[in-house]
């Protein structure tokens, strides 16, 4: 790709960033335009870059462009002046806790992939009230990384696998996957629910449909799938489930299991009251549901199988006498 925009101008909390043209190569063939241009433009507000695209001051080709067009190799994407925060002003400097937390996180690397056992508590992401997360805080250990992106999500609180892309066009191949041939990614689950779940293997099949803050089972909602075996009773109290997730909707697998009458331990928003009361007396602390397994399928045909071992909360909630 050849040179972007110049660099800012100024310094400060913020800075203008001269107009300058932005010409694609191949490694970015196929990308979502937006995606491509907030990946590029670090630090630009996304709702800049939307409402530019919009103006038709943003243009690739010499053309006013939709945000969600395919980009191709050879386009040439016309920049304008734009403010760009400082990364490096102190309110953006991520927590050093995180970083340390993120340290010795790999299970595993290859020239495509570069993938996590994240710890629970971390979001995979920054928001709102969240300063950073896994992606901000890899880009900081990782400097030599610039197109790191997330293939996948898990719940702040959900600990396990967690996939990254170190290019752009494994990252597009697997997305792709993930909208086409979804169950051609095998992602496995361990959770501890409430009750003795009596029925062996199951499928679970309950639409969900996002409220507000939660996700309900609703007739009306999109399709969720998910695939449940006992791997251990835990006397009539508990049950630690094997899980298999089909389909990757937002809490499906805490909504289901709820649905299901078996809530997760220590779920906050989908969980039982005096369940949870009695693991936290137990000293369990946090979210037991783990992603223990990702079976990734490779555009050379072969698969990467990664696993992470549990938690060792876990193994103390056990032995307290769950």
């Amino acid at each position: 790709m050849s040179a972007g925009p110049s660099t800012p101008t100024r310094e400060g909390p913020s800075t203008e960033r001269a107009a300058g043209k932005i010409t694609v190569d191949d490694e970015h063939a196929g990308r979502r335009l937006d995606k491509f241009l907030r990946s590029q433009l670090k630090g630009v507000p996304a709702g800049l870059l939307f409402r530019l695209l919009r103006q038709g001051k943003l243009r690739v080709n010499g053309r006013k462009t939709q945000q969600d067009y395919r980009i191709q190799d050879g386009d040439i994407i016309d920049v304008p002046e734009l403010r760009v925060d400082d990364a490096s002003a102190p309110a953006r400097r991520l927590p050093s806790s995180l970083i340390e937390q993120m340290r010795n996180v790999i299970l595993y690397e290859d020239q495509d992939l570069l993938i996590i056992n994240k710890p629970a508590g971390v979001a995979v992401h920054k928001g709102t009230d969240v300063p950073g997360g896994v992606i901000e805080a890899l880009r900081q250990l990782r400097p030599e990384l610039p197109e790191l992106e997330l293939i996948h999500r898990l719940d702040r609180d959900t600990s396990g696998v967690l996939a990254l892309a170190k290019t752009p066009s494994i990252l597009r191949y697997l997305h792709d996957v993930l909208r086409d041939r979804e169950d051609e990614i095998e992602r496995h689950y361990l959770a501890i629910v409430a009750g003795n779940w009596l029925s062996g293997a199951t499928a679970l099949h309950a639409p969900l449909q996002r409220r507000d803050t939660r996700v309900v089972v609703d007739a009306g909602g999109q399709r969720a799938e998910t695939h449940v075996s006992v791997r251990r009773r835990v006397g009539n109290r508990a049950t630690i489930l094997n899980i298999r997730l089909l389909t990757g909707r937002k809490h499906q697998i805490r909504v289901h299991l709820q649905h299901a009458g078996h809530p997760i331990a220590g779920d906050d928003r989908y969980g039982d009251q005096n369940f949870n009361s009695r693991v936290a007396r137990l000293g369990g602390a946090g979210l037991f549901l783990h992603a223990a397994k990702m079976v990734i399928p490779m555009p050379d045909g072969t698969d990467r199988v990664v696993t992470a071992p549990t938690p060792m909360r876990w193994e103390q909630l056990l032995k307290a006498g769950l």
